[in-house]
């Protein structure tokens, strides 16, 4: 019995999990220039790349959080400044190519790159951060 003792705080920080990550995808998808799903439906790579890498940087800090948690209030309140760490970074790698949402909706994948890179060494700091 004791292998499953921990089967409903896994379930409980499961759930907990795929509601932030709902809210990080709702809030970056309102927040892009671009419109990333119907660029990924009609096959355009940036986007996919720009997406995957920004919600990977975001699951890092977000998994970092459930592992340091000391309550689920705590989990969301560092799975919230992980969001907004995350949707910054998009907004400074715009700082630094004005013309990000365009490049990427024109699939090119070199802006798409920088910003999957910016994405994830954000959220691997942002994680690392989180070892309180």
């Amino acid at each position: 019995m004791t292998s499953i003792s921990g089967l409903p705080a896994f379930l409980g920080y499961g759930a907990v999990a795929c509601g932030l990550v709902a809210l990080y995808l709702g809030v970056y998808l309102t927040a892009t220039a671009h419109r990333e799903i119907a660029l990924i439906r009609a096959n355009n790579v940036a986007a996919a790349i720009a997406l995957g890498g920004s919600l990977v940087g975001y699951a890092l800090p977000l998994a970092v959080a459930i592992y340091n948690a000391q309550s689920v209030l705590d989990c969301v309140i560092w799975g919230l400044v992980a969001l907004v760490v995350q949707i910054l970074i998009y907004f400074l790698v715009r700082l630094v190519l004005p013309d990000l949402s365009r490049r990427i909706a024109d699939g090119e994948s070199a802006a798409a790159i920088l910003l999957a890179a910016a994405s994830l060494a954000g959220g691997v700091i942002d994680a690392a951060s989180m070892t309180y």
